[in-house]
């Protein structure tokens, strides 16, 4: 977490409301440090999922602070992801890859009722051919989608929550509804 002063009782809010967000099992989330130039305060959590000892997405979400607001935020909080995978190369080659990563996150917004306004980011799809020495690596198409946005509230604990669904929905994992858990996969000999 980054701070140049004691921290605003909206910012100590905010982290008390990220604490209770609820994440898969899948999703393991950590502090990692937070950019130190973007506001006066912000905390930042990186995310993997990993199964089978194989990483299926990763990112980052940060939540900034401003007390003093910005008009290009609208408002005194902005939050910044990042989210990459690695996709099947069917997958990775359709034209309309990014418009379906930007409705997913658009989705898990509004699922979470994470209220917010200001939304705006790239969808970016990355082939990597492997050359000399690598050349024995298969070639591989990553999905990487920045986002940003400024939550209504100072209570961002359902934007947490649906970024984490964002992340294992780009690790291909698939949804589960309310009330239900899923059992563990079975592991192939």
């Amino acid at each position: 977490m980054t701070s140049q002063s004691p921290l605003p009782a909206d910012f100590q809010a905010a982290l008390a409301s990220l604490r209770t967000a609820q994440s898969r099992s899948e999703l393991t989330l950590e502090e990692i440090p937070a950019p130190s130039r973007l506001a006066p305060f912000g905390v930042a959590l990186g995310a993997e999922v990993v199964l089978d000892g194989e990483e299926l997405a990763t990112g980052r979400f940060i939540l900034l602070h401003d007390p003093n607001g910005s008009a290009l935020w609208e408002g005194t909080f902005r939050i910044v992801t990042y989210i990459r995978a690695q996709l099947e190369p069917d997958m990775g080659n359709d034209s309309l890859l990014g418009n379906v990563a930007w409705a997913w996150l658009v989705e898990a917004l509004e699922e979470h009722g994470a209220e917010h306004r200001s939304a705006g980011g790239t969808a970016t799809r990355i082939l990597s051919e492997s050359y000399g020495t690598l050349a024995a690596r298969p070639d591989a198409i990553d999905i990487e989608l920045r986002a940003s946005w400024t939550p209504a509230t100072s209570s961002v604990q359902a934007h947490l929550e649906a970024w984490s669904q964002m992340v294992c929905t780009f690790a291909g994992l698939p949804p589960v509804p309310d009330g239900v858990t899923l059992l563990p996969g079975r592991r192939r000999m």
